[in-house]
């Protein structure tokens, strides 16, 4: 008689993934990369008793895992807790790449004299598993004015930014970005959100009110690489009731010629393209 034995079935983040998915099997270095998949997912520290949980494994399997991951910089506990939370080693590691490297050398000058000119703030973020992720940030010289920190995360279409990158890609890219939105856009959501991209590639610029802070509208452009969108270049730009020079919609200008003339420099430094 021929048994059948229940395939198993990883908890990896939101993702269930089953086990004999990949062809090459490394088991201790899969479960350090499942740990460090859902901690990259949360917004508060988790404890070792939460991991354990979520990733459908034993105390004895992670307890060593994150031991190592601690001792190696990549997680580390919350202080006055015993939870983990990412550090940014890994967000380091990927900036040291020549191709980040290049994208944050040619972006932060014209960034530094696109925020003294209009007396705001601005960042640099690019698209992370279905989440934008700011890389660089310049603030603004005056008393007034609100930024957001490096390593700042959203859901890509809850964002001007994430609007953005998603607007610049082939249709292929998108579909494959849309599989990692969490969380996922029901069937009208989804129809909205690629209209708006539509439009915004028309435009080269996205205009829209914050989902998150009163007061401020974001404004954002593509940084393109060989046609597609590398990182949008995006403005808070915070309405105050005094001083206020510039208006919304010239910034929006001045914020899609200044992503242009990074995207310039980037194809001509970038010997790939």
């Amino acid at each position: 008689m021929v048994t059948h034995q229940p395939e198993r079935v990883v908890n990896r983040g939101e993702r269930r993934v089953p086990e004999n998915e990949s062809r090459y099997r490394a088991p201790a270095l899969e479960k350090g990369l499942d740990v460090l998949e859902l901690l990259a997912g949360q917004t508060e520290p988790m404890t070792l008793t939460a991991i354990v949980k979520q990733l459908g494994r034993s105390h004895g399997e992670l307890f060593r895992m994150v031991q190592v991951l601690e001792h190696r910089g990549f997680i580390e506990q919350e202080s006055g807790s015993e939870g983990y939370r990412l550090t940014d080693r890994l967000f380091s590691l990927g900036m040291q790449q020549p191709r980040n490297r290049t994208l944050l050398e040619i972006a932060l000058p014209v960034m530094r004299n696109l925020a003294e000119f209009i007396s705001q703030s601005c960042h640099l973020a690019v698209h992370s598993l279905g989440d934008i992720v700011v890389v660089a940030r310049i603030e603004s010289a005056e008393l007034q004015g609100f930024s957001v920190r490096i390593g700042y995360r959203r859901p890509l279409p809850k964002t001007a930014s994430g609007s953005v990158l998603y607007a610049f890609q082939p249709d292929d890219v998108r579909r494959r970005w849309e599989t990692m939105f969490n969380p996922r856009l029901s069937r009208d959501e989804l129809a909205k959100f690629r209209t708006e991209a539509d439009s915004i590639r028309q435009r080269r610029v996205a205009m829209t009110p914050s989902r998150f802070v009163v007061g401020v509208t974001d404004i954002s452009a593509p940084v393109t690489r060989g046609g597609m969108a590398a990182a949008a270049l995006t403005v808070p730009f915070l309405n105050k009731k005094l001083q206020q020079s510039i208006s919304p919609k010239e910034t929006a200008e001045l914020v899609r010629q200044a992503a242009e003339r990074i995207s310039a420099q980037l194809v001509e430094s970038d010997s790939r393209i």
